[in-house]
């Protein structure tokens, strides 16, 4: 069964989700022998819009590291709607939901050049200190920062119009 639908649901008290968009072609390396995606390079794809995303609201790799922090993925997915071909531009969409733990939920939507629905998908990442490797069991300070100025509204541009 084919998801078409988001993978986590946006409550109307938390702010809207975060989304960013990148633009690519398929290159060669990413292609199989029949000229299309190769399935697992997918979830590449889902990272690269993901980078960024946390990049442009402050959490990159370099303030998990300086804070002992890690955020390694607990879950991802992948629903594949049409094949990606040789050469063909597409959009990677990542969208970061509100949740009131110390996680991120993103879920990722990729467009082919005519704008059909090639794949969607999902990641679950938990955050831990890196130095003991354990849980964080309450919001570690980078993400806490992040969700007050997600509150204040400070990420304008990177917000979705309503329940989309």
């Amino acid at each position: 069964m084919r998801r078409r639908q988001h993978y986590f649901t946006w409550e109307p008290d938390t702010p809207l989700p975060l989304e960013f968009t990148i633009h690519r072609t398929l290159r060669f390396s990413e292609a199989d022998a029949l000229g299309i995606a190769w399935h697992g390079n997918y979830l590449r794809f889902f990272e690269d819009a993901h980078t960024e995303l946390m990049r442009r609201i402050g959490l990159d790799y370099n303030r998990y590291f300086t804070a002992d922090l890690g955020a390694p993925v607990a879950q991802a997915h992948v629903d594949y709607h049409a094949p990606l071909r040789l050469d063909e531009p597409f959009a990677v969409t990542a969208r970061l939901f509100w949740n009131d733990g110390a996680r991120l939920n993103v879920e990722y939507e990729i467009r082919n050049a005519s704008g059909a629905l090639a794949a969607t998908g999902y990641t679950v990442q938990m955050f831990i200190e890196l130095s003991t490797r354990q849980p964080c069991l309450v919001i570690p300070p980078p993400l806490a920062e992040c969700q007050r100025r997600w509150q204040k509204g400070e990420f304008a541009d990177l917000t979705i119009s309503g329940n989309s």
